[in-house]
């Protein structure tokens, strides 16, 4: 019997091709008022996977974009009824449903501070977060049963990919996000064998993801659909941050997942790789790099051509699948974690 996470992760490339035909000349059009607006700064409000699709909005619109993006701490406005001065601020709220309390509650009190404009992205027009907002991407994602998010999360990255394409120009982006949905599609058949091969992993309480650069957010995602599909302990850590000290818990047979494709990171995370094999780490790697691939005990390959900034939409991928896959072998259910619900109304 096919689960719903099963299903929702094959959908990711229909899903991603949709919102580009849907969105496209929407998100032009708000890419035009947030210039207008010329805002000093943007924070973006989220929980969860969304927070993870934060995390590649400070990467690409700071790169990309010449934005400032920090994470609101949403906690200020809903408990300790203070926030602080938002006023000439983007503030962007991301949730899957649109309905989790934070963020319209974060997003209100930024009109009434003077934000310079509000955005929402959202899988839910009708929501509430849509509806507080000045302008709203549509995640176009259809209906999301499994409780781990896939499809809407990809979908989020490339709403976001979208707007910092309209907002940053980099040479020829049309075309390279034109490909993505075929770059994920792509990505399945290259990892048709990584849901079974993550039966090795049944030995794993604990492991570390680690990513740098655009696919900090990568390592987050994975160690979340890590945690709450196989109940693994595991930690997300910049690569840059795990040699202040975390790096100590390694040992032979620690458990190591890098993210490391192509681009500017490429050698600082290839140096980790290596101070860590020398230590004897069981190393899964996500990568375009061929040479790099070979290293692993795992491989997790993506499509040579994908460009960096585009690149967390892809490498994404290949963990959702190694997590399915552990679940399997586990005997977990998959689309009933212990103790989660769809939507969270955290406040």
């Amino acid at each position: 019997m096919i689960t719903h996470l099963e299903r929702e992760i094959a959908e990711q490339p229909d899903v991603l091709s949709r919102l580009l035909r849907a969105e496209t000349a929407n998100i032009a059009a708000i890419a035009g008022a947030i210039k207008a607006a010329n805002p000093r700064f943007v924070v973006i409000v989220a929980r969860g996977s969304s927070d993870n699709a934060a995390r590649y909005a400070q990467y690409a619109l700071g790169a990309l974009g010449d934005l400032y993006v920090g994470l609101a701490t949403p906690s200020l406005t809903t408990i300790y009824d203070t926030t602080p001065n938002l006023a000439g601020a983007l503030v962007i709220g991301i949730s899957q449903s649109g309905h989790s309390l934070e963020p319209v509650r974060v997003l209100e009190t930024a009109r009434e501070l003077g934000a310079a404009l509000t955005l929402s992205i959202t899988n839910d027009a009708e929501s509430p977060l849509a509806k507080v907002a000045d302008h709203h991407i549509a995640l176009h994602a259809g209906p999301e049963q499994s409780l781990a998010a896939t499809k809407t999360y990809t979908a989020q990255l490339m709403a976001i990919a979208l707007l910092v394409g309209h907002l940053g120009a980099p040479d020829g982006w049309q075309a390279q996000i034109e490909r993505v949905p075929g770059w994920v599609a792509q990505t399945l058949d290259m990892n048709r064998a990584t849901r079974a091969a993550a039966d090795r992993y049944t030995f794993m309480s604990h492991c570390v993801t680690l990513a740098r650069g655009f696919n900090y957010c990568t390592g987050f995602e994975l160690a979340i659909k890590l945690k709450e599909l196989t109940y693994v302990v595991a930690e997300a850590y910049s690569s840059a941050d795990f040699h202040h000290g975390p790096k100590a818990i390694v040992e032979p047979g620690f458990p190591l997942i890098a993210i490391a494709p192509q681009g500017k990171t490429l050698d600082t995370m290839t140096e980790s790789i290596a101070a860590f094999e020398a230590n004897g780490a069981d190393i899964a790697i996500i990568s375009n790099v061929h040479g790099l691939l070979e290293r692993a005990r795992l491989t997790l390959p993506i499509p040579a051509e994908v460009p960096e900034w585009l690149s967390p939409l892809v490498a994404v991928v290949p963990g959702q699948l190694l997590a399915l896959g552990l679940s399997e072998a586990r005997g977990i259910k998959v689309d009933q974690p212990r103790g989660l619900n769809k939507v969270t109304y955290t406040e």
